[in-house]
C-alpha cells in the first residue's frame, strides 16, 4: 500500500461482511435508491500457500491483486480489517453487515449488542470453524468504531420453518431440549437463490419443487417447496451432509468413535480433523480445492476418487430431495464449483435422466443461465448467488425498522 486513496462519499453506505470457511468476502454498497456496489472483494484460499486479496472498484472496473500470508483466520482477519480502514472512508457507513452462520433460535436479523455477543460466545463451540472469526470481525469493528452499527444476519433462518421431522436428530430427548437440532447453514444465498428465481423464472417457478445446490468449499444442498425449505443437508453444524472441501459430511458414529480412540485425540484434536483434514482434502491427500484436484485427476488416482465420491454424493442428495418434495421442478447450481465447473454440473446430472433433469452440454460448457436440454421436465439452471447483497438489504430493512421504532 503505497498511498491512501479512500473511497469517499457523501452518501451513506452499508459495508457487509461475510466469513466462510475459507475465504472472507466483502462489499460496499451505497445506502440510497441506486442500491450501487461501490467496491467488493474478498480474500481466499485461507490456509493454503498461495492465499489473496482480490478486489474491485466499480468506477475503475478493474481487479487489482495483493498477494498475502493468509495462514489463518484470525491472522486473515486483521488484515483485512487494517486494509478496509486504509481503504475506505468510514465516515460514510452507517452499518455493517454480517453474516452470523450459526444462529440456533434467532429467526429474524438483529443489532448487534453486547448480551447478542456474549450469547455468540457462549455457543461458538458449536461452530467452531465460523463464529470465533465473525466475533472477532464484530469486536473488532466495536473496537474501532463504537457507535457504527452492527447488523447479524443469520444464516439458518432461511430453514428456522422446516418441518419437525426434519430438524430431528434420533439422541436422547433431554438433547433436543437443550437446542440440539438440524439448523441447516447457507440461508443468505438459498434467500438470494430463490428471489433471482423468482425474478429470472417467474412466481410460479419459485413456488414449484426446488432443490439449490449451493457447491463451494463448503457445500449444501436444500429442498424447497413453495419458497420455504422443506429440508437441507447440513445439520446442526456445517460439517454435516455431504462431502466437502475439508469437512466429511454425514459421519458414522463408530468411525468417530474409533478415530478418537484409536489416535487418541483430544476434542479439540478430533474438531480440527473433522473441520479441517477431510472431505476432498482427507480423500485425496492433495487439496481440499477442487480446481486443484481437478488439474491432476488423470494422473493420481487419490485426486480421481476424491472428485468422484463429491459428485456421488451430490447425486444422492438430489435423488433423496426429490424423494421429500415428491417430485423436481428446478435444479438450481451455485456456489464456485456450481457457478464454474462445467464438468462437476455435468457428472452430478449424470444418470439422473429418470428424474426429468438432463443437460445440454453446450449450454453447460458456456456457463448459459439455462442449461438443461428443451425436451428436459427439469429446468437446470445457474444462478451467481450474492451473499453480499442479501446481507447489505438485510441491514439497511434492520436500520430502517430500527428508526422507525425508535
Amino acid at each position: 500500500m503505497k498511498h491512501k486513496v479512500s473511497i469517499k462519499s457523501s452518501v451513506n453506505r452499508v459495508l457487509t461482511i461475510n466469513g466462510g470457511s475459507s475465504s472472507i468476502k466483502f462489499a460496499l454498497y451505497q445506502n440510497d435508491s441506486s442500491f450501487k456496489r461501490v467496491l467488493h472483494g474478498k480474500i481466499d484460499r485461507i490456509g493454503l500457500s498461495d492465499s489473496k486479496l482480490s478486489y474491485i472498484e466499480e468506477n475503475e472496473n478493474r481487479i487489482e491483486t495483493l498477494n498475502l500470508e493468509a495462514r489463518n483466520h484470525k491472522s486473515t482477519a486483521d488484515f483485512l480489517m487494517d486494509w478496509l480502514d486504509y481503504k475506505v472512508d468510514f465516515s460514510t457507513i452507517n452499518g455493517v453487515g454480517h453474516r452470523i452462520v450459526f444462529g440456533m433460535q434467532h429467526l429474524k436479523p438483529e443489532i448487534i449488542t453486547r448480551e447478542l455477543l456474549d450469547e455468540l460466545y457462549r455457543f461458538s463451540s458449536f461452530d467452531p470453524d465460523h463464529l470465533p472469526v465473525e466475533i472477532d470481525l464484530i469486536e473488532t469493528f466495536r473496537k474501532r468504531y463504537p457507535n457504527l452499527p452492527q447488523v447479524a444476519c443469520f444464516d439458518t433462518t432461511f430453514h428456522s420453518g422446516m418441518p419437525r421431522v426434519a430438524k430431528l436428530i434420533p439422541v436422547p430427548r433431554r438433547f433436543d431440549e437443550k437446542g440440539i437440532q438440524r439448523y441447516g447453514f447457507h440461508g443468505l444465498s438459498y434467500t438470494y437463490l430463490m428471489e433471482e428465481l423468482s425474478r429470472v423464472a417467474g412466481t410460479k417457478s419459485a413456488n414449484g419443487r426446488v432443490i439449490l445446490a449451493h457447491l463451494g468449499n463448503g457445500a449444501s444442498m436444500a429442498a424447497v417447496r413453495e419458497g420455504k425449505s422443506i429440508d437441507t443437508s447440513m445439520g446442526f453444524t456445517p460439517a454435516a451432509g455431504m462431502a466437502m472441501g475439508s469437512r466429511p459430511g454425514d459421519l458414522d458414529p463408530g468411525v468417530a468413535w474409533y478415530i478418537l480412540n484409536s489416535e487418541h485425540l483430544s476434542t479439540e484434536q478430533f474438531n480440527h480433523l473433522i473441520n479441517h483434514e477431510s472431505g476432498l482434502l482427507g480423500i485425496s491427500e492433495i487439496s481440499s480445492d477442487m480446481r486443484d484436484l481437478l488439474k491432476v485427476e488423470s494422473d493420481d488416482i487419490r485426486a480421481a476418487e476424491a472428485v468422484e465420491l463429491f459428485c456421488y454424493q451430490a447425486k444422492k442428495w438430489i435423488g433423496a430431495f426429490a424423494a421429500a418434495l415428491g417430485g423436481l421442478d428446478t435444479l438450481v447450481f451455485a456456489g464456485g464449483m456450481g457457478e464454474n465447473s462445467p464438468i462437476i454440473r455435468s457428472r452430478i446430472c449424470r444418470g439422473l435422466e429418470f428424474l426429468g433433469i438432463e443437460i445440454d452440454e453446450n449450454r453447460n460448457t458456456k456457463n448459459d443461465p439455462l442449461i438443461a436440454t428443451e425436451k428436459a421436465t427439469v429446468a437446470v439452471r445457474i444462478i451467481h448467488t450474492d451473499e453480499e447483497q442479501m446481507i447489505a438489504k438485510i441491514v439497511i430493512q434492520t436500520l430502517n425498522h430500527t428508526a422507525e421504532k425508535n
